[in-house]
């Protein structure tokens, strides 16, 4: 792997903290003035991409946090279910006991507590962890990229038709 220099390392350390690249150029030592654009070089530079991957494996290792158990922390919130901790019946709430709720399913539970009214269950966002899962897995496009020239300017726009 080509060598990098202190600063290049400095900064890759300093990325992976927030993945703010004009940030972390500041906070490496670059110009403040021309941190933008140097970050934005420093992300293209094949040499400091290979590096920042091999840091980002090493931390995986490390802290034994993988995409798969994000994913599955997100897809226990995404499709939790409220019949799997309550059931209405003849116009009735009954809770299930923790105790009796699988492990995996108490994951999506932010909180349960005891109001005046009764028992009350709060779960995580499921919208924001079904939309972070679609944009994991490419669903959303948020900007479309055209290439080519389309001959406008020669025809009428009746002549592609």
């Amino acid at each position: 792997m080509a060598r990098l220099t202190d600063k290049q390392k400095k900064f890759i350390d300093e990325y992976l903290i927030d993945l703010n690249a004009t940030q972390a150029a500041i906070r490496a030592g670059y110009s403040q003035k021309n941190a933008f654009k140097i970050g934005s070089e420093l992300l293209q530079k094949t040499t400091v991409q290979k590096h920042m991957h091999k840091c980002m494996k090493d931390r995986e290792k490390r802290t034994e946090i993988t995409q798969d158990k994000v994913l599955n922390e997100l897809a226990a919130i995404g499709f939790a279910n409220i019949a799997d901790y309550l059931e209405v019946k003849d116009d009735a709430v009954k809770v299930f006991n923790t105790t009796d709720i699988p492990k995996e399913k108490l994951r999506a539970v932010v909180e349960i507590k005891q109001t005046k009214d009764g028992i009350s269950i709060k779960i995580h966002d499921k919208v924001k962890a079904l939309e972070d899962i679609a944009k994991h897995l490419g669903m959303f496009v948020d900007k479309v990229e055209h290439t080519g020239n389309i001959g406008v300017g020669t025809k009428k726009l009746e002549d592609f038709f």
